[in-house]
């Protein structure tokens, strides 16, 4: 298969891997740079908000597991 004449020529492995992980680090940085940072507040309300869904699926789903769990033993005759 020929090779384009637009691509350059293969550089060495370890060289190539280098300015990979550089440009990654690079880019990483400046993408943070841009990041708009929620307030410590913003935080507090959203850490908080998680964790009380979290806990109320977890009530919920712990309440229908209770439910089927007595209709199986039901149902099999236990």
């Amino acid at each position: 298969m020929a090779r384009s004449p637009g691509l350059p020529g293969r550089i060495g492995g370890r060289a190539a891997r280098r300015s990979i992980n550089f440009r990654f680090v690079t880019e990483a940085a400046a993408e943070l740079r841009r990041v708009t940072w929620p307030t410590r507040q913003e935080t507090m309300r959203l850490t908080i908000m998680v964790i009380a869904v979290a806990g109320a699926v977890g009530v919920f789903l712990g309440i229908i597991d209770v439910a089927f769990s007595r209709l199986f033993d039901v149902w099999l005759g236990n």
